[in-house]
């Protein structure tokens, strides 16, 4: 898929979001990547293949304090290439699905949720 329609596929699923979380994504970029870099990979000890969907890195709304404040957005990263071999289907719904899943377990990271709790909620 080009990047544009991908870009439209993930501007949807943010616009789409409920309202409740919308309002609460102060300071947090979201960009796409086609794929992680090495020090990413390595950093994550995510192995040579480096299967990466998505990435949350910044401070976590329950973890900010009265300290929190002019500091660089937090930011979301999305891995096009990798998003879009998960799939397994060139079906636009499909791969808008994926998108959002993803990118709603980014934001749960936001939120402060860990993989472990959104593993047990079953959303891993």
């Amino acid at each position: 898929m080009e990047k544009k329609a991908f870009e439209e596929l993930v501007l949807k699923a943010l616009e789409e979001l409920p309202e409740e979380f919308k309002s609460k994504l102060e300071n947090i970029d979201v960009v796409i990547e086609d794929l992680p870099d090495m020090a990413t990979v390595k950093a994550l000890k995510l192995g040579s293949k480096g299967h990466l969907l998505g990435l949350y890195e910044g401070v976590p709304l329950k973890s900010r304090g009265h300290y929190y404040g002019m500091v660089m957005p937090d930011k979301i990263t999305l891995f096009k290439a990798n998003i879009e071999g998960s799939c397994g289907s060139s079906n636009p719904a499909d791969l808008y699905n994926q998108i959002k899943h993803v990118l709603e377990h980014e934001i749960a990271h936001h939120f402060g949720i860990s993989d472990k709790r959104l593993k047990d909620l079953g959303t891993y």
